[in-house]
């Protein structure tokens, strides 16, 4: 049962890990990942390795092939859009429910997560930034009582997020993002559903105006 248990703990280290180094374009688009390297490199069986990859395949991230060996995933825009139009519907609902139950230490927890996006552009620590942007949304759904949901659309928004991540790549513009979290922030603040969901749609719709730049600059990372 032991052996059992540090089998899994070690799949799913394996498994987060790679899915935070594909998401983050460290592991850029179709490139090869090998069972023996992430053996060694763990100093494990390949049977966790393996497992961890399988998970990945099951979300798209990778793709296996039988006697040739495992590649990161292009990216898909139709998953893309698929994702984009989960978050944006699903997030301007929550963000009209975070303006009736959002609570003061809710309101404090976003006041203090646009402080710090504020000194980690000043910085210029973009991993950190993207973390902050993620952090950003995970409290609204927090604050409003659906951090469920928050975790189903993370899982099921990968593409998503890896565009995000392109289109910071090619064009920061973090700047940008920040002034929308802080009106964001301000109608939620102000009890203001009407401007929360306007500003929300506004933008997760970014990607959407960006995404055939992002293809132009990186056409060998998409299907």
């Amino acid at each position: 049962m032991a052996l059992e248990v540090k089998k899994n703990t070690t799949s799913k280290t394996i498994y987060y890990t790679l899915r935070e180094e594909i998401i983050n374009l460290y592991l850029e688009p179709g490139t090869s990942i090998s069972e023996k390297e992430l053996s060694d490199k763990y100093n494990v069986s390949r049977t966790p390795v393996r497992e961890a990859l399988v998970r990945l395949a099951q979300e798209g991230l990778v793709q296996i092939y039988p006697q040739r060996g495992t590649i990161v995933s292009l990216i898909d825009l139709s998953a893309v859009e698929d994702g984009r139009f989960l978050r944006e519907h699903l997030e301007r609902a929550v963000v009209k429910e975070a303006c009736k139950e959002f609570s003061q230490e809710n309101i404090l927890a976003l006041e203090m997560n646009l402080k710090l996006q504020q000194m980690y552009i000043e910085n210029h620590d973009d991993k950190k930034m993207f973390e902050a942007d993620e952090e950003f949304h995970k409290i609204i759904f927090e604050g409003s009582n659906k951090k469920r949901i928050w975790n189903s659309i993370n899982d099921g928004s990968t593409e998503f997020q890896r565009i995000r991540m392109l289109r910071l790549a090619a064009d920061s513009s973090w700047e940008d993002i920040l002034e929308q979290h802080k009106e964001i922030f301000d109608a939620i603040k102000n009890k203001d559903p009407q401007k929360a969901e306007e500003y929300m749609e506004e933008h997760l719709n970014m990607v959407t105006f960006d995404k055939n730049t992002v293809k132009e600059i990186y056409p060998n990372y998409f299907k």
